[in-house]
């Protein structure tokens, strides 16, 4: 509403009070004014300006609880997929400075392929789970390098300040109300919503044109894996056990690993996997991809779909048995946080030794894994499933 204008009955008192004797003395006298109309002019300019605020008072209270609300309403902010927080505790705040797009970008490889791992607070502290991954690239062979293509994707703030202060590419991947600083236990609503979540994000990298590795920060890198990948394939994954052939849907694939190329038959797989959980409520995603990979949809869209070999992409649950081939070695089918880290370890202790060997030794395949001990599939008892976590995967 506009005020421009003052009300209709403010002219009229104006005409009154201004009459032509008024006039014609203005025009030949100094201005005076007696007494007794002194009280009559007081009291209509209060009038006037009282009803002037009664009037704007009311217009006042309707914008705001009409077109104020309407306004809020309208125009209130969405819930977005990253999340820049607020400063607090008079310290800086963890903030994502370039968008994704600019991130994946220059660390891609020129074919548009780009290294992609997530981390939360409980797997980020100094020493922990995320040292023990990097360390692995830069001891591994060939695989120095590759750390120019890893982007870590941080769940939380605190994650993501160690990531900054570690590594080159960090992106902040949080959501309103999301909260996955701690160790996330397995099946849990916390572990299965940050399951989900990582694939629907994965399959955004997928749309904006990007092929990626997928790699748990509990994966071990110790050779190139890419001469190892399968170059006719959409979707290629790492497995729990591997029955010897690429192409059987009985492989039991791990969701820790997996190389995919960006086409549109992937991005509709992974938009058919991510609303594949209402289909299968309270069950996480490496159990619905065991599920859904022998649906009829698959063979619809023309998936090419490959399971990795264990002998190179082995893991605690099936070793890799020979040192001269290993790619990455997961800390899979362990529970706790202590126990992974302990079995981590000794993997790094056992992959130097190997690497000060002559040519000659290292042929012989002298070295073995020293790994299961702490994460001993002994361990793995229905009397420990209380303290089971999402580092089983």
């Amino acid at each position: 509403m506009s005020f421009s204008h003052p009300p209709r009955t403010l002219p009229f008192y104006r005409r009154r009070s201004l009459s032509s004797t008024h006039l014609n003395t203005a025009a030949n006298s100094p201005p005076s004014m007696s007494p007794e109309s002194t009280p009559f002019h007081l009291r209509h300019i209060l009038v006037a300006a009282l009803f002037f605020f009664v009037v704007s008072l009311s217009c006042i209270l309707l914008f705001r609880d009409a077109g104020y609300s309407h306004f809020v309403t309208a125009y209130s902010f969405p819930r977005f997929l990253t999340v820049f927080p607020s400063p607090s505790n008079n310290s800086a705040a963890a903030r994502n400075e370039y968008p994704l797009e600019k991130i994946l970008k220059e660390a891609a490889m020129e074919d548009k392929t780009v290294i992609l791992t997530t981390l939360n607070e409980a797997w980020a502290a100094p020493n922990s789970v995320i040292d023990l991954f990097l360390e692995s690239f830069r001891i591994g062979v060939h695989t120095r390098r590759l750390l120019n293509h890893l982007i870590i994707i941080a769940l939380d703030q605190k994650a993501f300040l160690r990531c900054q202060a570690i590594h080159t590419y960090c992106f902040l991947l949080v959501s309103e109300g999301d909260d996955f600083h701690e160790e996330a236990y397995f099946m849990t609503p916390r572990y299965l919503k940050m399951m989900w979540r990582r694939i629907d994000f994965l399959r955004l990298v997928l749309e904006m044109g990007y092929n990626f590795v997928f790699t748990d920060a509990d994966i071990m890198w110790f050779r190139d894996p890419f001469p190892r990948f399968h170059h006719d394939a959409d979707f290629q994954i790492a497995c729990d056990h591997f029955t010897g052939n690429f192409d059987d849907i009985y492989n039991r694939p791990n969701g820790g690993f997996n190389f995919v190329k960006s086409n549109n038959r992937s991005i509709e797989f992974y938009k058919f996997w991510f609303s594949s959980q209402e289909t299968y409520p309270g069950y996480h995603d490496q159990d619905v991809l065991n599920f859904i990979k022998v649906d009829p949809f698959i063979d619809y869209i023309e998936l090419k779909m490959k399971f990795l070999d264990t002998a190179y992409f082995g893991g605690l649950c099936e070793p890799s048995k020979d040192l001269n081939q290993v790619c990455t070695m997961h800390a899979n089918c362990c529970y706790g946080m202590g126990s992974k880290i302990h079995d981590l370890r000794i993997m790094l202790q056992d992959w130097r030794h190997y690497l000060t060997l002559p040519p000659s030794l290292k042929r012989l395949s002298v070295v073995s894994w020293r790994v299961p001990q702490k994460c001993s599939l002994d361990s793995l008892e229905p009397n420990g499933s209380a303290e089971r976590s999402a580092d089983e995967d």
